[in-house]
Parts: structure tokens; C-alpha cells; sequence
């Protein structure tokens, strides 16, 4: 008897759908697909057939974008508001992916230096890397999807995509869209599965890119087990440090902080989440952002007027307020929040100078939280925003160029924000962690450049 998943909101537990659980033989049959297909150059659809099928998947998105807005929100607990905006972004990275193929190009190798390189002309080329198998997460239900999903169809690649089990339909409605696009189904399988049998899925011979958006421990865990050969891009979390120096713009900082906090009820890989604010601004700064943070409309997603939404699961809720007991027990003062609102959601939380060694200091708190630590000298304060073996976003405030170049120099991140909040993103722009947060670089055209293989080509003739 087929197994089924029974897909629920995370506010409130309602039912919203129920799909067939994918099997072991359904896995191997995706698999072997997917293989034949990689193994066979012949098949491959033209470069002219993948724009065009890329075109046409945005189209449909765009005209189904609201539909899909919703489904997300409900699914997912992601407010409406910000869930719009997720597509309106989907749909600019397919665009993007269709329009970055003429990037793919490789280059010239200079010959004729030597004696021994003479009458020779070289040059690389890219190919397909062969069968991509992406593991995705729940908090961005469709645009992780998308950022996994749509390069390997830009170049070439078969591609499996299992999506969360919290949050699948997203996943499939896009999949769906790829296929009313024209696009043939065996190119682009999506699977829902326990998660052993998604670990035989990426650990198997016949994957060659592995793509995995989700917590550390879990991506760390697979990557050691990939089958020899296998590539891998892994996009893990972080505890997006700030630094608000002295001469900080406040009245331009707070609301973009408040925003990259409180966003998705903090659960974004690049959430804001520890604030070094200069001693001098420290109570005037935390006055202000409690007052933002008590303003927050909190509860059901797809309501037009929620900020946040619910965590996705209830024992998130649960673990969250047991770390913000922790923070206070070990000396932290609770500004604002450090309580639940029903069984699944949690009240925006200010923090004031809890420990180092504090959970919400140490660990991604994935959660409506933002710290704020006080200091005197900023490379001190530098140097407590590196402790974390967590490397993504980060970002500085202030009005002195110096200062801002100082502390990206100084600060350990992939990527510094001058003031700007840590989690902006745009699909183009190359997004990955250091150290434990993650490996590789994402974003629509990196990702397709580590989709594909470059291969040199080496002529020889006497005429050249």
C-alpha cells in the first residue's frame, strides 16, 4: 500500500493536501532515467529548445504567481506580503537562467610559446555534468526550487528535486509549470520520499552534482557519504552578525534591521541575528527597535496584514523559547517578546547583551530573535562576531567609509553589507556560506557555471 503525506499548515494544522510518498523502486526508476538520459549526448535539447522551454516556464509562473503566493504562505507560514515577493523573484530567475546560457562559454588557451607547443590551437568548452539530484527546505518553498531545478535545465543536466515534506506543492507546482512548458518529463523528476531513502537517492554512483539547501548538520552528513566523483554545493545557515557603530544612521537602520530580523519569523539562512551596537547609540537603538518589533503583526500567513507568520513546526516554538530562558538565566535582558502566541507561533523577541556562550549567541536561532551585544572598541566587537564556526552574511552601519571598509575587511563573511540588512539577496548575485554555512557558490549563473564541466580542446595542424 502506497504511503501518503498529509501536508498541513504550520499556523494552524489544517489539511491542505495529501500526495503518495515516493518508494524505493519509484526512486531507483528516477534514478536509471535520469542516467540514460546524461549518458546520451544525443538527447540532449538544444540550446534554442531550453530558452524557449525557460520563457514559457516564467510566463506560466507570472500568470499564476498569486495562486502560487498562497499555496506558499499556506504551506510554508511564509506572510503573504513576503510570499509574493518570493515569486515575483522566482520568476526573475528563470528569466535569468534563460538569458545567462550565452554566458557559458569557455576560452582560449594560448599555444605557439614554446617549441614543443607549436602548429597547436587550444580551447575549452562546457558541458552538462550529467544527472543533478537537489534536496531543498521549507523556508522558501518555491525559490529554493527554482534556484536548484532551473539551472540544471538551462544546462542540460536531468535533474531529481525532493522538496521538503513540509512543503511540497510548491515544488510540484513549478515542476508542473517546466512541463506545460514543454519541457520532457524524464528532464526534471520530483520525488517525495522518507529521508533515508533520499540519502540512496544523492549518495548514488549515477549523481554527478549533488545540491543541498537545508541545516548543516544533515548537509555535512551527506556530503561525506556522496559516491567518489560526485560534486556538491551546499548551502547551510549562519548567525548574520551587525555591526551599528557611533555615527549609524538609526533612522535608516532600524527598519531594514527590524525587516532582516523579523523576516519569516527569522527563519532565513541570513536572518538578522547579533547585533554589536557602539555603547554610545545602545539605549537609544534598543528603545527603537522593541517599539518596531511590539508593532509586528503576528499570525495567520495568508492574511494580508501578517508580518509574521508561525515557525514551521510546533517543537520549533518550543525550542526557541527554551533558548531565550537559557539567555536570560545566564544575565541577558529580555526587551520585548521571549513568549509564545499559541501553540505555533512566537512573539518578535529583543535581546540586550546575552552571553557568548549563550544558545542564542552560539547557534542559528532560526526564530524571531535579534541580540543586541553593547561595545566600546569595534575590532573587539569585530572579533566576538567571528567566534561562531558560522561564516555567511554579514554588515556594518556607519557614515565613514574607512570605518565600512575597515570592518569588511576585518569581519569573517562571504558577503559584507554597507548599510543594508543582512538578508538581502538578488538571484543574480553569488550567495554562499563559509565554513560550516555551506560549500560552493549559488545564485543563478554560478550555480549553472558548477552544473557544467569545462573540457579542453587541443588542435593540431601545420597550417596554424
Amino acid at each position: 500500500m502506497t504511503k501518503r503525506l498529509k501536508v498541513n499548515s504550520p499556523y494552524d494544522g489544517h489539511l491542505i493536501s495529501e500526495i503518495d510518498l515516493d518508494d524505493a523502486d519509484r526512486i531507483e526508476s528516477v534514478l536509471e532515467t535520469a542516467y540514460q538520459l546524461a549518458k546520451d549526448h544525443d538527447k540532449i535539447l538544444p540550446v534554442p529548445r531550453r530558452i524557449e522551454i525557460l520563457e514559457k516556464t516564467a510566463d506560466l509562473v507570472h500568470a499564476k504567481a498569486e495562486e502560487f503566493a498562497r499555496q506558499s504562505a499556506e504551506e510554508g507560514g511564509k506572510p503573504l506580503m513576503d510570499s509574493r515577493i518570493e515569486l515575483a523573484r522566482a520568476i526573475q530567475g528563470i528569466r535569468e537562467a534563460a538569458q545567462s546560457i550565452r554566458q557559458l562559454t569557455g576560452h582560449e588557451i594560448p599555444m605557439n610559446l614554446t617549441a614543443s607547443s607549436m602548429n597547436r590551437m587550444a580551447l575549452t568548452i562546457r558541458e552538462p555534468i550529467g544527472v543533478v539530484a537537489a534536496i531543498s527546505a521549507f523556508n522558501h518553498p518555491f525559490n529554493l526550487i527554482v534556484h536548484q531545478v532551473i539551472p540544471a535545465v538551462a544546462v542540460g543536466c536531468p535533474v531529481i528535486v525532493k522538496p521538503a515534506r513540509s512543503t511540497p506543492l510548491s515544488c510540484l507546482n513549478l515542476v508542473k509549470c517546466l512541463y506545460e512548458a514543454g519541457l520532457p518529463e524524464e528532464w526534471c523528476q520530483a520525488v517525495v520520499c522518507e529521508s533515508s531513502l533520499a540519502e540512496k537517492l544523492v549518495t548514488d554512483p549515477r549523481v554527478a552534482f549533488f545540491s543541498f539547501i537545508g541545516s548543516g548538520e544533515v548537509g555535512w552528513k551527506l556530503r561525506s557519504r556522496l559516491a567518489p566523483g560526485t560534486r556538491c554545493a551546499l548551502e547551510h545557515g549562519g548567525a548574520a552578525p551587525v555591526i551599528v557603530d557611533h555615527d549609524a544612521d538609526l533612522e535608516d537602520a532600524l527598519p531594514l534591521l527590524a525587516k532582516g530580523g523579523f523576516y519569516h519569523a527569522g527563519q532565513v539562512c541570513v536572518s538578522v541575528q547579533k547585533v554589536f551596537v557602539h555603547e554610545k547609540i545602545v539605549d537609544k537603538f534598543s528603545k527603537q527597535l522593541v517599539k518596531l518589533a511590539e508593532k509586528l503583526v503576528v499570525g495567520d500567513p495568508t492574511d494580508e496584514k501578517t508580518e509574521v507568520g508561525p515557525l514551521i513546526q510546533e517543537n520549533e516554538v518550543d525550542r526557541i523559547d527554551q533558548w531565550v530562558k537559557e539567555a536570560k538565566k545566564k544575565g541577558a535582558k529580555i526587551l520585548t517578546g521571549g513568549k509564545k502566541i499559541g501553540t505555533t507561533c512566537y512573539a518578535p523577541t529583543v535581546i540586550l547583551n546575552p552571553s557568548d556562550k549563550a544558545m542564542v549567541s552560539t547557534h542559528e536561532i532560526f526564530g524571531p530573535v535579534i541580540n543586541i551585544y553593547s561595545f566600546k572598541d569595534r575590532i573587539e566587537a569585530i572579533e566576538r562576531a567571528n567566534l561562531t564556526p558560522f561564516s555567511f552574511q554579514a554588515a556594518v552601519f556607519t557614515q565613514s567609509i574607512d570605518t565600512a571598509l575597515d570592518t569588511a575587511k576585518r569581519i569573517n563573511a562571504a558577503t559584507v553589507m554597507i548599510n543594508d540588512h543582512t538578508a538581502f539577496r538578488v538571484d543574480w548575485m553569488p550567495f554562499g556560506g563559509r565554513k560550516a554555512s555551506g560549500l560552493g557558490i549559488g545564485g543563478i549563473l554560478p550555480t549553472m557555471m558548477e552544473m557544467t564541466e569545462e573540457k579542453l580542446l587541443v588542435f593540431r595542424s601545420k597550417l596554424i
